[in-house]
């Protein structure tokens, strides 16, 4: 059976694409510092615990494995990055990284391939410039901590092991805090663009998210860095006024940027920075998205809601 280890497998995107590999015959691990609390697990996925630094524990399971998905990291959402919550953000990724590394040095059986977590973020604030993968990388916190993240597991090219380096998009599902957050003054007849609304947001919905990470461990032609996202990025005041459409509700209530810079120092950068990015390498090896368009996305996240 085809085994498929994801670390930080627990979160969002760890437990869409366990449900979606396990029906195909995929064995899934998803690997937790708390095992005990991954209830409700389809069949043929099962959790099991790590150190999120080392290979103590699970690094047997390396061997022969299909694919490492290295998906683990601190959050960078929810609140003021101030200097102790980026150093554990950055250390969660370098030391998850470095645990991936171990266990495939010690697998006899080296696995086919590990595909590395990124972000959109990689590219700073960027404007209107459309950003392809060979873009360079903007020169802010979140930037510098991308290119780190990506190199982290780049020492396992050398052992013979193919890697992606997945740069994703802003996740659209109903179970994504970001995403309910955004909604949620909507519901209240009081949403609207963020700051001036000329930003551009990347994004994907969650269903074409784990479809093009499989896609990316069953394809033996993707190699280096893809933007895992849709098509027709969105500037954010289309991206209100597409929400407002689908929940029949006004878009006409701004945020302006200074208070988000109050409510929440640097990272509001999250909100307020423009990526433009298109999936090309995506694209050009024939993957197909299920919603190229954000209101489809919207409407079928929103259908019943």
């Amino acid at each position: 059976m085809r085994r498929v280890i994801i670390t930080g497998g627990t979160g969002l995107i760890g437990r869409a694409l366990a449900a979606h590999l396990a029906p195909a015959g995929y064995e899934v691990i998803l690997l937790s510092r708390a095992p005990g609390l991954a209830r409700d697990l389809p069949a043929g996925v099962r959790a099991v615990e790590w150190d999120a630094r080392s290979a103590a524990g699970w690094g047997e399971l390396a061997d022969g494995a299909t694919a490492i998905v290295n998906l683990a990291g601190e959050s960078i959402g929810g609140g003021r990055w101030t200097a102790e919550r980026k150093r554990r953000i950055r250390d969660s990724r370098l030391n998850a990284g470095a645990a991936v590394v171990q266990a495939i040095k010690l697998a006899e059986r080296k696995p086919e391939v590990v595909i590395q977590a990124s972000g959109i973020g990689i590219y700073g604030n960027a404007g209107d410039a459309e950003l392809t993968e060979d873009a360079p990388a903007g020169r802010d916190w979140l930037s510098r901590l991308a290119v780190e993240w990506e190199e982290a597991t780049a020492s396992v090219e050398p052992l013979g092991v193919r890697r992606v380096v997945t740069r994703n998009g802003v996740v659209l599902s109903m179970k994504a805090i970001a995403f309910q957050r955004l909604l949620l003054p909507f519901r209240f007849f009081a949403g609207g663009r963020l700051g001036n609304g000329r930003q551009w947001m990347s994004w994907i919905h969650i269903d074409d998210m784990v479809r093009a990470l499989r896609f990316l461990i069953e394809t033996s032609e993707a190699r280096g860095a893809f933007n895992l996202c849709a098509p027709a990025p969105v500037r954010n005041a289309d991206l209100a006024r597409a929400i407002g459409r689908v929940m029949r509700r006004p878009a006409f209530q701004p945020v302006p940027a200074l208070v988000l810079r109050l409510l929440f120092g640097e990272m509001a950068g999250v909100l307020l920075d423009s990526q433009r990015a298109t999936p090309r390498r995506l694209l050009a090896l024939g993957f197909t998205f299920q919603y190229p368009e954000v209101e489809s996305a919207l409407r079928a996240l929103l259908k019943g809601a």
